[in-house]
């Protein structure tokens, strides 16, 4: 049975829903949750020397917004009777989430992942959920989200 569970998403409402929508968070009731927002940073808009910026460069509005989404979510959470913590980080996605579950020790990460309906985009985009189970500290559960038309969600 897991005891620490990270529960990682890209900052939006969709995946955070996606994560706290999912079937198995009702089986995790003993478990301490951590909820991460990680928000990816976009090189290509920084410019040349974003190496050498501070980790968090968010916007101090954006930032707001995804604070206040973060603590929605604890809030969701706690409400329900879980355990609940939540963390907001920007960078390397896979980088924060595989450190923070290191940091926290977790026994599971679960992250949301977009299925993308072209196979041209599926065959050239850039897998995150993919990356994290080469370097993660524990198991990994990815928490498919799909389009409302396809229905809501599925974990595989």
């Amino acid at each position: 049975m897991y005891r620490n569970i990270l529960l990682a998403y890209d900052g939006s409402e969709v995946g955070q829903r996606a994560l706290l929508e999912s079937q198995d968070i009702a089986q995790w009731s003993q478990a301490r949750l951590t909820l991460v927002a990680v928000v990816p940073v976009d090189a290509d808009t920084l410019g040349l020397g974003y190496e050498y910026l501070p980790a968090f460069v968010i916007v101090p509005e954006q930032k707001k917004k995804y604070q206040r989404l973060l603590d929605d979510g604890v809030s969701h959470l706690t409400s329900k009777g879980f355990r609940a913590t939540g963390s907001l980080m920007s960078g390397d996605v896979v980088s924060e989430i595989a450190n923070h579950a290191s940091a926290i020790r977790a026994d599971l990460i679960v992250v949301g992942h977009r299925q993308e309906k072209s196979w041209v985009r599926r065959w050239w985009s850039n897998s995150t959920a993919k990356s994290l189970v080469e370097v993660a500290p524990c198991s990994v559960l990815m928490v498919v989200v799909r389009d409302r038309q396809q229905g809501k969600h599925q974990n595989v």
